[in-house]
């Protein structure tokens, strides 16, 4: 059955659109993609093309090169997302762990892939991004964050733009800064897991965030959590 997940339960296929200025890459992918359920709606060659294509398209999850011409991939993620911000990007790179994937965190992605994914692979990072969760491991964004990230010169003890919390949802948000799941969260402040979640989906409505990388640049960016602490 179309859009059915391995356990037969009916799930929504993704509409994604695949941006990547190397073609035979947007055939492969788009193979891949629809042969597992997933409606691949549009591609486009560079990030003008991709921008336009989301716009027109309107899809659920765009596969975004990084480096591509006339607009590189971040740029176009940051217009996609300020246009439409229900829309995710997932990064599409050719490099590891570095300050590309920071970059593309902070300009609003939902997570990274290497181009060398598996086919399995891809097809389940689409659908996780689709539900609205990030591609990353909070340990994992967090390590990127401490390496790349630092607050504004200036920025007070608890930035302005984390007034809307309650202290509660402060603390929440520090703990999230510095990777913990929300399992952890619940030891770590003894409450219910159904408690730890509530407080997130707060604190997200509250600063606008999208996902759970998100959440974490802020608390460095912010000035929240330190590098090391």
């Amino acid at each position: 059955m179309t859009g059915a997940d391995v356990t037969g339960t009916e799930q929504r296929a993704p509409r994604v659109v695949i941006a990547d200025d190397q073609e035979l890459i947007r055939t492969g992918f788009r193979l891949i993609l629809t042969s597992r359920g997933i409606d691949v709606v549009g591609e486009a060659a560079d990030g003008v093309e991709a921008v336009a294509a989301a716009r027109r398209l309107r899809p659920d999850v765009v596969l975004m090169d990084i480096r591509m011409p006339n607009l590189d991939g971040l740029e176009a993620a940051r217009r996609i997302l300020a246009h439409d911000p229900s829309c995710r990007v997932l990064m599409l790179t050719t490099f590891d762990l570095d300050r590309y994937v920071y970059a593309a965190l902070a300009a609003g992605a939902s997570g990274f892939l290497l181009k060398d994914v598996t086919a399995a692979h891809l097809a389940a990072a689409v659908r996780l991004v689709d539900t609205g969760d990030a591609l990353l491991a909070p340990s994992i964004t967090r390590r990127l964050v401490e390496r790349f990230a630092a607050p504004e010169p200036g920025v007070p003890e608890i930035a302005e733009s984390l007034a809307p919390l309650t202290p509660r949802e402060r603390e929440v948000l520090t703990l999230v800064g510095r990777g913990l799941s929300n399992a952890e969260l619940a030891e770590a402040l003894t409450l219910s897991e159904a408690t730890v979640k509530t407080h997130v989906a707060r604190i997200f409505a509250k600063l606008d965030l999208r996902d759970r990388a998100q959440a974490v640049v802020l608390a460095y960016e912010s000035g929240l959590v330190r590098p090391g602490t």
